[in-house]
């Protein structure tokens, strides 16, 4: 059997992925009378009195919602609500094992930014963070900036910030492998979605000047309306394409340092990679068919490359992220997660992989390596603290 099948078996064996354990212990009378009434009604009149109390009492300060409206699953699209369950359930597991967070996959059956705004606000006294999964642009954009002025608990977009923070941090260690300045690179981004604009915004707040965004439309440009598709496009214009170029992908390629596409499949040549320049670093994040396979971009003379496939060198996976900044903000029950805590992230775990093991195929540790979440919850934390966001 291929993965697929492998993992449908898997799926119907077990019937989801998630079940509900009880944390104390409940064998008679007196049990029920500590977990339920009368018992109970003293955390409940103690929250009451101060809300902060659900902290101390309750599960709040170590369960996240993991919420999607299955607009945008993976590589597979607007396939709805009920078809994301798998992948939800799939995310709550890895916090879980990974940051040891509960999550709560909660699949939503509206695709109304409004609806998805409200719906999720009236859940979320029960949850110490929320992540966003899997909802497409540019209605993600709305939701999270939303939800992060009205909500008093960190809401982390996934698809949009860990995956920044992932690309960070594997740029940080190739630019070592590679000898050059992050901050001076010439970096073409194809893909003016959610993730790339959030990983241009975060390589910007880094230091790195010369970023151009490349779309449908050809390169972001503010002053080509043609280039401008919505709201995310117009304020990614503001910070990148300094110079104002027009062009082809192909046309933005030429003197490239780094190519990142969270685009499509095949959509970089061997030749575009050719016209780069020497020691170049592309990342091509295309699940699971790759903007270009490794041995093209090799051939046409990149020296690191990366993709979100475990079957090469370098897999970019936002398992190395998402549970650790989750954690670290909720340790220290930071109100958000901002641009200076999502650094710390990258940058801690690009220290994860030791300087004798940095090389042109290893400029990420492994994505189960049980390190990694508690040195970038340990940075996030810090960073929370630094920025005034803690509240512990």
């Amino acid at each position: 059997m291929n993965v697929y099948e492998k993992s449908l078996a898997l799926h119907e064996q077990a019937k989801g992925k998630l079940a509900v354990i009880g944390k104390v212990p409940f064998a008679g009378q007196d049990d029920l009378s500590l977990v339920y009434s009368p018992g109970v009604a003293e955390p409940c009149r103690r929250i009451a009195a101060n809300p902060d109390n659900a902290y101390r009492y309750t599960a709040k300060g170590n369960l996240i919602a993991v919420v999607s409206d299955g607009s945008a699953v993976l590589g597979l699209g607007n396939i709805g609500p009920k078809a994301a369950i798998p992948v939800m359930e799939g995310k709550a597991l890895l916090f879980k094992s990974l940051a040891g967070i509960d999550a709560i996959p909660l699949c939503l059956d509206t695709q109304s930014t409004e609806e998805l705004i409200k719906t999720i606000k009236y859940l979320s006294p029960c949850f110490g963070g929320i992540n966003l999964e899997d909802i497409a642009a540019p209605r993600c954009f709305e939701i999270e900036t939303r939800l992060k002025k009205e909500l008093d608990i960190p809401v982390f977009h996934d698809d949009q910030h860990g995956t920044a923070v992932c690309v960070l941090a594997g740029l940080i260690n190739a630019h070592k492998v590679v000898g050059k300045n992050l901050t001076e690179s010439n970096i073409v981004i194809n893909g003016a979605g959610a993730a790339g604009i959030a990983i241009a915004r975060l390589l910007a707040a880094f230091g790195a000047k010369k970023i151009l965004m490349v779309d449908k439309k050809g390169i972001v440009n503010r002053q080509n309306p043609a280039t401008i598709l919505h709201d995310g496009h117009a304020a990614a214009a503001e910070f990148t394409n300094p110079e104002e170029r027009d062009g082809t992908l192909a046309e933005a390629m030429t003197g490239a340092d780094v190519f990142v596409g969270v685009s499509a499949p095949g959509i970089l040549t061997r030749d575009m990679v050719r016209t780069m320049n020497e020691k170049a670093i592309v990342f091509a994040l295309a699940n699971p068919t790759p903007e270009i396979f490794p041995d093209e971009a090799l051939a046409g003379g990149a020296a690191v490359v990366g993709t979100g496939r475990s079957d090469f060198p370098n897999m970019i996976n936002n398992v190395l992220a998402f549970p650790g900044i989750m954690k670290g903000a909720m340790s220290v029950r930071a109100a958000d997660i901002n641009e200076r805590m999502c650094m710390a992230a990258a940058m801690a775990l690009a220290g994860c992989v030791p300087a004798i093991q940095l090389d042109a195929n290893h400029i990420f540790p492994a994505p189960l390596d049980t390190n990694v979440p508690a040195a970038v919850a340990a940075a996030v934390a810090v960073a929370a603290k630094d920025s005034g966001l803690a509240r512990q």
